[in-house]
């Protein structure tokens, strides 16, 4: 009976020997086989989408400012060749809360000649102005030869906020829809160059620069209550940019869409697409010798006793 038991002992002790070099031997083969998968491959071999693999690379400050910095060379370049050529040139800026409109608009802007390019930026109509034809009180606005208009908000308020806020009647929003494809059809006929853009953010960007709006006490002017109200209507904005495209995105005055969850990549293809849509020559003049400076002697400065100067705080 004892050399029965410890016989079968032997073959248990055997038997576990044998599981355990076969466990060792997957082990080692197992590791071995992720050791020669490329990386980021799939239990199967085939590759791995990455999770950000789709997400545009980070745009450096250093790259953005020289990128940003050629652009306005070539809009004054632009803006040389409008004057030059007595062109008549309508920019529409529309879109979402917080898109990044405003951005574009002042780096645009920032190296222009105001009595060229200059902003209209309307308050809400007045109870006048309520009574007049819809589009009487941006035509007092549209360019002269020689001008650029560039319009933060638009005509369009009829076809966004004011169809989901309700400040317009089912009936003057049906007016609005059939007449504004004439009413620019008119324009571009008129010899306008018209440029209408969107500017397209997400809803997780737009609650971030919201916040970003909240905590800084410099930007919280831009928060109105209307702004913070849209946040309640995303899907009603949606909608209603929706059918203003399918009515409105016509052959003349087509609509472009900026993605601008970026607003550094937004700025620069804005610009270069606007640049690109307006043909134009350089005409920058030689370089100017500066004259010098003839002094008058009979001149004699009064006392800077008798004028006002400003406090030197700093």
């Amino acid at each position: 009976m004892i050399g029965e038991a410890g016989m079968t002992k032997k073959k248990k002790n055997e038997k576990n020997k044998e599981n355990n070099i076969k466990d060792a031997a997957q082990a080692e083969e197992a590791i071995h086989e992720i050791q020669d998968k490329p990386k980021g491959s799939s239990g199967n071999g085939q590759p791995v989408a990455d999770q950000h693999a789709d997400e545009p690379k980070k745009l450096g400050n250093k790259y953005y400012l020289a990128e940003l910095g050629k652009l306005q060379v070539e809009l004054v370049k632009m803006q040389e060749w409008v004057k030059f050529k007595g062109l008549k040139v309508v920019v529409i800026f529309e879109g979402r809360d917080a898109a990044g409109k405003g951005g574009v608009i002042k780096r645009i802007t920032e190296c222009l000649n105001p009595r060229i390019a200059r902003v209209v930026a309307l308050p809400a109509p007045t109870e006048r102005e309520k009574t007049q034809w819809y589009f009487q009180r941006y035509a007092p606005h549209l360019p002269a030869m020689g001008e650029i208009v560039l319009m933060d908000r638009s005509w369009y308020n009829r076809a966004g906020v004011e169809r989901v806020m309700g400040f317009c009647t089912e009936e003057e929003y049906r007016e609005f829809l059939r007449s504004c494809p004439e009413f620019e059809r008119m324009l571009v006929r008129s010899g306008i160059i018209l440029l209408k853009y969107w500017f397209s953010v997400s809803d997780e960007e737009q609650e971030r620069r919201f916040q970003a709006r909240i905590d800084d006490p410099t930007k919280r002017w831009k928060l109105s209550p209307m702004d913070l109200e849209s946040r309640s209507r995303w899907i009603l904005y949606s909608r209603a940019k929706d059918e203003m495209f399918k009515y409105t995105d016509i052959k003349q005055a087509p609509w472009y869409v900026v993605n601008s969850d970026n607003k550094k990549r937004a700025r620069l293809n804005c610009i270069s697409h606007l640049l690109s849509m307006i043909p134009y020559e350089d005409l920058t003049p030689e370089p100017i010798e500066l004259p010098p400076r003839h002094d008058d002697i009979a001149y004699v400065r009064p006392p800077i006793t008798d004028q006002t100067f400003v406090p030197e705080v700093y």
